[in-house]
């Protein structure tokens, strides 16, 4: 495919092209492609190969001279030259895509060996233990900019925000973390950051880069938040901080979550000093919690203005709090629902004793003995619809009788 280009030539476009976009070649390849291929299944033929970890395509050119795309991509894993095959053969292609690297792995040696190799100042015992001492401790100190992170997402700052793309809100919190708690250097941090970003969002950061090449991780972020964040200022996110209100069916701890976020905002932009934090939270919940009285009341947050617990004291209690209400409630659905079932099972109960009782009243009309009384049946009652006493099986009831004598009716028992 690439017959017309050397490979140390593309060895070396390799390493431009990672020098430009900020990329460790130590991580990085380059591949070959026709260009009828997405990006999504370059990253998910180069996943096959399970050395290479993670792959992300950075970017693509157009050869002029040759029929093929030159894709950059990014690893998770360092790209070991004993590991990765010069050549890929994808499902459903014809043709083999080249593999290009620019990072070569040292030769392997063991640090122990060149140790002992070199003589000690002294040939004491104690020296020999000091030097594998100082050997062990830098062996077990990982390299900050080549240490395994977690990736920022990506952010362009295209509105609406695109599938698979983060809000700038999530974007900005991600990135705020690494800057602040990362032990990599600034310009791996840089370098994080610009690797997450694209379109818009990257421009405004190449831009400040290009005014100052050095310019810190933080001042980068400072320019996304400016160019595509909120105009608003401290005062007015303070004054829309105050206007928060409790949800229907909103838990507490939900919304003092939501207070939390917008209190922050208004911290960053200099509408509320830090120390004023805490006494600011408690207020606003007790102004905007207006689902949650009786919470509020168990908490005691109106005497403890004074002197108002963090952010995460105060979650922990309301959190402490619902459970306690959750389970009462758990419980008294079940004590109702027992309740409920020994109403029923008792009227289950009076209807079949219901039902055997009728059983037993129809029994004692089949093939039962049924005989006048001993005194007889009195005269003019015998016609064609005549009312009798008679005694059925030891009873006695009134029976309504045809003219043949038999019995249509039975009627109460007397």
């Amino acid at each position: 495919m690439e017959a017309k280009c050397s490979t140390a030539e593309l060895v070396q476009e390799l390493k431009d092209w990672c020098r430009r976009e900020e990329l460790d070649d130590a991580h990085s390849l380059m591949v070959l492609i026709p260009e009828d291929v997405a990006n999504a299944q370059i990253e998910e033929a180069l996943g096959t190969i399970k050395a290479l970890g993670r792959v992300r395509v950075r970017g693509r050119t157009v050869s002029l001279k040759l029929d093929s795309h030159r894709v950059l991509c990014e690893c998770k894993e360092t790209v070991d030259p004993t590991k990765v095959p010069p050549e890929l053969l994808p499902e459903d292609k014809m043709k083999k895509w080249m593999i290009v690297i620019a990072y070569e792995s040292p030769t392997p040696s063991s640090p122990l060996k060149s140790l002992l190799e070199e003589p000690p100042e002294s040939g004491s015992a104690e020296s020999i233990i000091r030097a594998v001492g100082d050997l062990l401790t830098k062996m077990g100190t990982p390299s900050g900019d080549n240490s395994s992170y977690r990736r920022l997402r990506v952010f362009s700052g295209t509105l609406p925000t695109p599938v698979g793309e983060e809000s700038l809100e999530h974007w900005l919190e991600h990135a705020r973390l690494m800057v602040e708690e990362s032990e990599c250097s600034p310009k791996e941090k840089r370098r994080r950051i610009m690797e997450s970003l694209k379109g818009p969002a990257l421009a405004v950061v190449k831009a400040v880069r290009t005014a100052d090449p050095e310019v810190s991780p933080a001042r980068c972020l400072e320019a996304i938040e400016s160019a595509f964040g909120s105009a608003e200022t401290g005062e007015d996110l303070y004054f829309a901080f105050r206007l928060l209100q409790q949800q229907p069916k909103e838990k507490l701890s939900d919304f003092l979550r939501r207070v939390e976020l917008s209190l922050t905002k208004v911290v960053r932009r200099g509408g509320l000093p830090t120390s004023r934090a805490d006494r600011a939270r408690v207020e606003q919940l007790l102004r905007g919690a207006i689902h949650s009285d009786m919470m509020l009341v168990q908490l005691k947050l109106r005497e403890r203005k004074e002197n108002p617990p963090s952010f995460l004291e105060l979650l922990s209690e309301i959190r402490s709090e619902e459970e306690y209400e959750s389970s009462r409630t758990k419980l008294n659905t079940s004590v109702q629902r027992v309740h409920t079932n020994s109403a029923t099972d008792n009227r289950q109960d009076n209807v079949e004793r219901l039902r055997t009782e009728i059983q037993e009243l129809k029994s004692m009309f089949t093939k039962s003995e049924v005989t006048t009384l001993e005194r007889g049946i009195p005269p003019g009652l015998i016609g064609p619809c005549s009312i009798i006493p008679v005694k059925i099986n030891g009873q006695h009831c009134d029976a309504l009788l045809d003219s043949g004598s038999q019995i249509t009716i039975i009627f109460k028992p007397w």
